[in-house]
């Protein structure tokens, strides 16, 4: 029984159109890849591969087992179980799943469109990086996107301040009373300072000797679409933070460069001379 049924989905499959095959194929592996991606270093991809394994065991297992009449009332079994695993599925990954609804909006266009107001803090925010990580003086900076961050902000202490270089580096200067947690910058204004930030767990970070501040970062980015800039008090390295995902170090002359990259924006006139600013300030 078993092997007629092999032979009958050979036949089947032979019956077809090699073009409906080759489109069928190409559409089952863009969904694939993409789930794979999308759940790529979090929690979400080891139960996925577990709950996957189970399913694709129990399949075989009771299709085999249940050929002809033998084993119909666990076959029966069996298929009310994978209505309740769509369920399970549903309540496992309802973050992922909220992450995903919420990042639907994200397409290039929106994306370079939501980044207009943003090109013009490129070169200020860099520059007070640059400095920060100069004097070893940590610092989080959020740069909100198309998801609004407004939840966070109330959190926080309210500015509304026009981004600048000398107020970013006076927010994160030691002693500040803002200094120790985010600053959210809106377009061209620095809305709110000593915001805190949804935690990633640690098991999620690329290296677990990272501290709160990138742990801040990564728990933000995956929940938005911000772009969030990280400097170490550490080791004064500075990272980016985009899609949950940490960034390698940048070094001072080619972090506006990613910032803009980053943020679909091209380069303002008179942008190579921002990090003299910084070194005077």
């Amino acid at each position: 029984m078993p092997f007629e049924r092999l032979q009958d989905l050979v036949d089947r499959l032979l019956s077809y159109s090699w073009w409906e095959v080759a489109i069928e194929l190409v559409c089952i592996w863009f969904v694939v890849y993409a789930l794979v991606r999308f759940v790529q270093g979090t929690r979400a991809a080891g139960v996925l591969k577990g709950l996957l394994l189970v399913l694709v065991i129990g399949t075989l297992t009771v299709r085999v087992i249940s050929a002809g009449d033998a084993f119909q009332r666990l076959a029966y079994l069996f298929d009310r179980l994978l209505a309740l695993f769509a369920v399970v599925m549903v309540v496992v990954f309802a973050p992922e799943l909220r992450r995903a609804f919420s990042r639907l909006g994200e397409a290039q266009l929106l994306r370079s469109a939501a980044a207009v107001g943003l090109g013009d803090v490129v070169d200020d925010v860099a520059t007070a990086c640059i400095y920060l990580s100069r004097q070893r003086f940590g610092a989080i900076i959020a740069l909100e996107r198309r998801i609004g961050l407004r939840g966070l902000i109330q959190g926080g202490t309210n500015l509304d301040a026009e981004v600048s270089t000398r107020l970013l580096q006076t927010i994160f200067f030691p002693g500040s009373a803002l200094h120790d947690l985010a600053v959210i910058i809106r377009g061209r204004r620095i809305v709110a300072a000593s915001v805190q930030l949804p935690l990633a767990d640690p098991s999620e970070m690329p290296d677990p000797m990272l501290g709160s501040r990138h742990r801040a970062a990564v728990g933000l980015t995956k929940e938005t679409d911000a772009l969030v800039v990280i400097v170490s008090e550490e080791s004064g390295l500075i990272r980016i933070s985009e899609r949950g995902r940490l960034s390698k170090a940048y070094g001072e002359e080619e972090l506006a460069d990613e910032l803009r990259r980053r943020l679909g924006v091209t380069a303002q006139p008179g942008a190579e001379a921002a990090p003299e600013r910084g070194e005077a300030a």
